[in-house]
């Protein structure tokens, strides 16, 4: 069964942050997911997700202090700020309710010591998360949205979640990515579905609703229900005009926002 959920830092930009909850539940989403909502207090969010009746499900650990910072995990001598940045991403999300958190690699060259500093931060980052029922996931970036990322293939993902050996740490499969990074999408969904632990979607080369571009959506969704997928769909793509109408593609390919 396809278990959408919206992107809120993507979805609803016509609106103010914390109004995006009700919007969103309004149009039938109970599982939401955001970026960094590090700017509002754990109970404000809280507050607003229960008047919601929604669930956050996953977020970002923030980007860095710095300029040009898009993540820290990779980035050798940065490895305190990395773990402070988990911490947060940690607090929020346990506090919260949810389960899942983006640990962002940042925009470093591939060497062996980046490689080792995202291995090692990601062992303890999965030490702290695995007594909370946390789950960590990696996301390869393609280099036309994210010019410099470190993480940019699934094999290299895959190689990574290998080595660090924690259960718990996954790869986020985003279909908009990974088609610019590497196309042949169903046959990877079948291959990488012992390592998926979150998917999410937008049209490509758009990166608007999923029902334009060279993607067939409709294909994708029942392989993923083919395969025994059972995690969630996060709609994380960027409205052609207003998120309301935009939302016409779902009842075109079919598929709702998840009950719970």
């Amino acid at each position: 069964m396809i278990r959408l959920g919206a992107n809120i830092s993507f979805l609803y930009k016509e609106l103010p942050f914390l109004e995006r909850f009700a919007a969103s539940a309004a149009a039938g989403f109970k599982l939401v997911e955001c970026h960094w909502p590090y700017e509002h207090p754990v109970e404000v969010l809280r507050d607003h997700l229960a008047r919601a009746g929604q669930k956050l499900i996953m977020v970002n650990t923030a980007l860095g202090g710095r300029e040009g910072d898009f993540g820290l995990a990779a980035m050798p001598g940065r490895e305190a700020d990395f773990q402070a940045v988990f911490d947060q991403a940690l607090h929020y999300i346990s506090a919260l309710g949810g389960a899942r958190i983006h640990c962002m690699a940042g925009k470093v060259p591939v060497t062996a010591s980046s490689h080792a500093t995202f291995v090692a931060n990601l062992r303890l980052a999965a030490h702290k998360a695995q007594g909370k029922g946390i789950e960590l996931v990696l996301e390869p970036l393609n280099q036309r949205s994210a010019p410099g990322y470190f993480l940019t293939s699934t094999r290299q993902a895959a190689d990574i979640i290998g080595e660090v050996g924690r259960p718990n740490v996954k790869l986020m499969f985003d279909v908009f990515h990974l088609q610019i990074l590497e196309g042949d999408i169903i046959m990877k969904l079948e291959h990488l579905l012992p390592l998926i632990g979150h998917v999410q979607i937008a049209a490509v080369p758009s990166r608007a609703e999923p029902d334009e571009g060279e993607i067939n959506y409709r294909a994708v969704f029942d392989a993923l229900e083919r395969i025994g997928y059972d995690g969630i769909i996060g709609a994380e793509y960027q409205p052609r005009a207003d998120t309301p109408s935009g939302l016409a593609w779902m009842r075109k390919l079919g598929v709702k926002p998840a009950a719970a």
